[in-house]
């Protein structure tokens, strides 16, 4: 899938956002190896340990079809430069995949793209548990 789909299907999924205290939406859309596309939104709580991001609902949903295999994963966001996801977000992608290309868009129509070995060297992950050896 191009890469402006991708980004488009993160725009639509930034809008459903639920984000009252920050006010910071985001939007996620992620691609599976058998191409199927999953999206999610950033989700706020008053308790802010229990927030959600945009990231983790769409693998979360690409995984709770049976559809893990993550290939790419978008992000849309407001902010000034075009967000990366957090460390959280990073440790549950790179459980799915080692090899994920990241594209990161702004409102403003800046794209970064990086792959997860880019934003997340020496992962812990499964292939370091059964290997003994980080993949970074």
């Amino acid at each position: 899938m191009e890469k402006e789909k991708m980004i488009a299907a993160a725009a639509m999924a930034r809008e459903k956002a639920y984000a009252p205290y920050s006010g910071f939406k985001v939007g996620a859309a992620v691609l599976t190896k058998n191409g199927n596309l999953y999206t999610g939104c950033n989700i706020e709580n008053a308790s802010y340990g229990e927030t959600v991001c945009a990231e983790r609902v769409a693998i979360f949903k690409a995984v709770s079809e049976e559809d893990p295999h993550i290939e790419v994963l978008a992000v849309y966001s407001s902010s000034d430069i075009p967000a990366a996801p957090c460390g959280a977000c990073r440790q549950v992608l790179i459980e799915f995949s080692s090899d994920t290309e990241i594209i990161m868009a702004n409102t403003a129509g800046e794209v970064r793209i990086a792959s997860i070995k880019e934003l997340f060297p020496l992962a812990f992950n499964r292939e370091y548990l059964e290997g003994g050896k980080n993949i970074g």
